[in-house]
């Protein structure tokens, strides 16, 4: 049996439920899920220019796992993207603010 997944900390929400191409309505689009440690460490990396061990040391995870989620989460993102898909955005089962001080 698979080790239990870590609890990753995820800092705030996501800005909406989905986000897709104007002007087609979301059920006639392919639907890609956004899980919200995957938009968490895409935040953490991309947009605050984090080093992923330091984004790992903000979501409870290694470096490793966050690796491999922002790779994750870049190829949902650039798939909706070339193909119109549409990016369905889940909320988090675990969200903490960040420790004080941060």
């Amino acid at each position: 049996m698979p080790r239990p997944r870590k609890p990753r900390h995820c800092q705030g929400a996501a800005p909406g439920e989905a986000f897709k191409p104007a002007g087609r309505p979301l059920r006639e689009l392919d639907q890609l899920v956004l899980a919200a440690d995957e938009l968490e460490a895409m935040r953490l990396c991309d947009l605050l220019g984090l080093t992923q061990a330091a984004a790992g040391e903000r979501m409870g995870v290694s470096r490793a796992t966050v690796q491999r989620t922002v790779k994750s989460a870049r190829a949902k993102v650039t798939r909706a993207l070339v193909e119109g898909a549409a990016l369905i955005l889940r909320s988090p089962a675990v969200t903490e603010d960040a420790p004080a001080g941060e």
